[in-house]
């Protein structure tokens, strides 16, 4: 019997509530949405990838703006990227002194800009330094470390799973968070759950989890992609875009999808959440969560472009109270 998705689980020494957790969302995943994610229902959410350079250098906006951590949200994961060991050990400690709970390392970005770097999926090819780069992130950080791969590099690339199962041997890395599609085929394609169940069964008895990722667009696709990997959680990304009630569907809260007046609360808090993380750059910033929220709402076209055109959140509130008032 496979354990429900509610029954809590472990990243080392780290107690997650259940098995639902938000992905790390680059460019999204600040504190404030990893904040929504908690409060309807994640056991746990993972940080935007922060540049592991950045906090090893002590970056002033990367520290005032990534690396913020609510006190609500606790357990949080950081994610970090980069590609060389001794800046990894650096940064690491500098997100533990931030309030992580779980250091993660992603080794499965397949970005250009961040492979043409050797970080990211670009560290599926030399699995001799992946180790080292796991190994000082531990060391950095007195910390669980998690790391998220991809599948390969090119279809058929079997890579990720070798080097998932080196990374617990040989780095003590405590979970594995596993997308199944390679990194040049990018969100394409259909995930191959099959082989997070062989990664499930190369793992097993090493008290390491491993967490499927990829394709997880609805809560109906979540609990497939769960029942047919075998694995021990689900991380949501591009499914809770706009759709935070998706952690309440997973986690057995609620049944019913959001009201009108729901989805525009919701958008509220976010505006304001925004306006208290960037201040006057939240207006621009938010752009791209509208359409996320809009879309669900069924509003017209007309409101979306009215949104995305204001300047400050005092002119999105105002159109956005219209929203309120039609919802009502």
């Amino acid at each position: 019997m496979r354990p429900p998705l509610t029954q809590p689980m472990r990243i080392g020494d780290v107690e997650i509530p259940n098995r639902v957790l938000l992905a790390p969302l680059a460019g999204i995943g600040n504190w404030f949405v990893r904040l929504q994610a908690r409060r309807h229902g994640a056991g746990m959410a993972f940080s935007e990838m922060v540049s592991s350079f950045a906090l090893h250098h002590r970056n002033e906006r990367t520290l005032r703006e990534m690396l913020v951590v609510h006190p609500e949200e606790h357990p949080v994961a950081i994610q970090l990227f980069g590609q060389e060991p001794d800046v990894m050990r650096s940064a690491a400690q500098v997100a533990a002194r931030a309030g992580a709970a779980v250091v993660d390392i992603n080794m499965g970005c397949p970005v250009h800009k961040v492979r043409r770097t050797g970080a990211g999926a670009e560290l599926l090819a030399d699995h001799e330094l992946a180790v080292r780069i796991a190994s000082a992130a531990r060391e950095g950080s007195g910390l669980p470390v998690s790391v998220k791969l991809r599948s390969g590099l090119e279809p058929g690339d079997r890579s990720g799973v070798e080097l998932a199962e080196r990374l617990v041997a040989d780095a003590g890395v405590a979970a594995i968070a596993f997308h199944p599609r390679p990194a040049a085929v990018q969100h394409k394609g259909d995930p191959e759950y099959a082989l997070v169940r062989e990664l499930v069964g190369r793992l097993e008895g090493s008290g390491v989890p491993v967490i499927v990722s990829g394709g997880l667009r609805s809560a109906e696709r979540a609990r497939r992609a769960y029942r047919e990997s075998g694995a021990d959680a689900v991380m949501i990304a591009r499914g809770s875009l706009g759709n935070p009630w998706i952690f309440g569907e997973l986690t057995g809260t609620r049944a019913a999808p959001p009201s009108a007046d729901e989805i525009v609360r919701e958008l509220v808090w976010v505006i304001d959440r925004a306006g208290e993380h960037l201040g006057a750059r939240a207006a621009h910033y938010l752009r791209k969560f509208y359409p996320w929220y809009l879309e669900r709402l069924g509003a017209p076209r007309r409101s979306a472009q009215e949104l995305q055109q204001t300047e400050t959140l005092d002119e999105a509130r105002t159109l956005v109270a219209g929203l309120v008032a039609r919802a009502a």
